[in-house]
């Protein structure tokens, strides 16, 4: 048995942090985004630290890092994401990859027979914050990759094809990157939790219980530009008025499902021509919805979809709809968060049990094998913000909670 000492695993794992927190495009602020210079030399560093802590490295066609560690068909697989959104923090994404590396160095460094092999991944892109599609490295590795996201562009107009050539990927290698279903033991993933809910009751872990279903909507509303100062009120045909209304309408939909975790955002929107005194002839608008029940959302979904028209033919107004992102929820495996729970009491704290509002690897590595998350409370619950920050002594923990997971696990 490995006793980990919860101290020096926050202060490691702190160092690691501002260590990867320096890799950016831009001066003053955190960007690193999936194939670019940035990404590349995170990965080489990430890259160090899992073959100096004893693990067998490799890459593969979509740009994963991979550590390996033992022999057995049977694999354990543990990690998180090394890309970021624009002005980012630093915890999200790279501490669970820094966890895993930390969580797996003792074990690869005594060479300790485990009835199952440890993967460790640092997944490139789960943010999707470069091109449209979004956690294309774990698709990879689940095996559900969707080739046609290859034809999508940054907003550069550089494909994701072209980028990973660039990168120096062979695009024949993506089929290879997937895991056997029967190989993949379980996935494990540390991550902040990106709300207040640890931090409201005081504890510094928590299980996560599932991971909110989500869809993408591209809104397109069409109306007629006119002056400004010359088309009275009641003859326009104001594209930015139904837009409003709609965003409004969305607003309300997930405001009748509290219990369900339902949430709606307008998120990015575009006036055109977008003068001052000219009156909005079209407006585009991303709608991002969220549930823990896919039929609900649906259901939302598809109501969004009929208020929308019913505002724009009130208005004289046209409207269309296009989804260009849609995941399941994933329901975390109970036998894991129950192995989790098991670690972190062992620990002294009490294990909160809660979902995830967010979307991570692990709902996607769910459609491989059986997954779970553990999370680790965050100042003011903020996130996707340089304000980001977990305290050393929580960080710790969970790096010590899961080498107590490692050590019980059961493949």
């Amino acid at each position: 048995m490995i006793a980990p000492d919860p101290t020096a695993l926050g202060a490691r794992a702190e160092a690691m942090i501002a260590e990867l927190a320096g890799i950016s495009a831009e001066p003053g602020r955190l960007v690193r985004l999936f194939l670019t210079p940035e990404h590349r030399r995170a990965a080489d560093l990430v890259a160090g630290w899992m073959r100096a802590a004893g693990l067998t490295v490799s890459e593969d066609a979509l740009g994963t890092v991979r550590g390996r560690f033992g022999e057995a068909k049977r694999r354990l697989l543990i990690g998180s994401h090394i890309d970021t959104v624009v002005d980012a923090g630093k915890y999200d994404g790279p501490l669970g990859v820094i966890a895993a590396i930390l969580a797996a160095e003792p074990i690869a460094r005594a060479k300790v027979k485990l009835p199952f092999g440890i993967d460790v991944l640092a997944f490139g892109d789960e943010e999707g914050s470069r091109f449209p599609a979004t956690m294309t490295s774990s698709s990879a590795c689940a095996g559900v990759f969707e080739h046609e996201a290859l034809a999508t562009a940054d907003p550069g107009g550089v494909t994701l094809t072209e980028a990973l050539r660039a990168y120096g990927k062979d695009l024949n290698g993506i089929s290879a990157a997937a895991y056997r279903a029967e190989d993949a033991a379980g996935y494990i993933e540390v991550h902040i939790e990106q709300g207040p809910v640890l931090e409201s009751k005081g504890e510094p872990l928590g299980i996560v219980t599932g991971i909110v279903g989500q869809v993408r909507l591209r809104v397109t509303v069409t109306g007629e530009a006119g002056h400004a100062g010359t088309v009275p009120m009641n003859l326009r045909h104001d594209a930015y008025a139904g837009a409003a209304e709609m965003a409004l309408a969305l607003e309300k939909i997930a405001r009748e499902h509290p219990e369900d975790g339902m949430v709606g955002t307008v998120g990015r929107i575009e006036a055109v021509p977008g003068a001052v005194n000219i009156i909005p002839g079209r407006v585009l608008f991303t709608v991002d919805l969220r549930a823990l029940t896919d039929a609900l959302r649906l259901e939302a979904t598809e109501r969004f979809a009929a208020e929308a028209a019913r505002i724009a033919k009130a208005r004289g107004l046209t409207v269309s709809i296009e989804t260009f992102h849609e995941i399941s929820t994933a329901h975390c495996a109970p036998a894991l968060q129950d192995a989790l729970a098991a670690s972190v009491t062992e620990l002294g704290h009490t294990p909160i049990r809660l979902p995830s509002g967010a979307g991570h690897d692990a709902q996607v590595m769910a459609r491989l094998c059986p997954s779970a998350m553990l999370f680790v409370r965050c100042r003011g619950g903020i996130s996707h913000n340089p304000a980001e920050f977990a305290s050393v002594a929580d960080m710790g923990l969970a790096v010590a909670a899961l080498t107590k997971f490692i050590e019980r696990f059961k493949p």
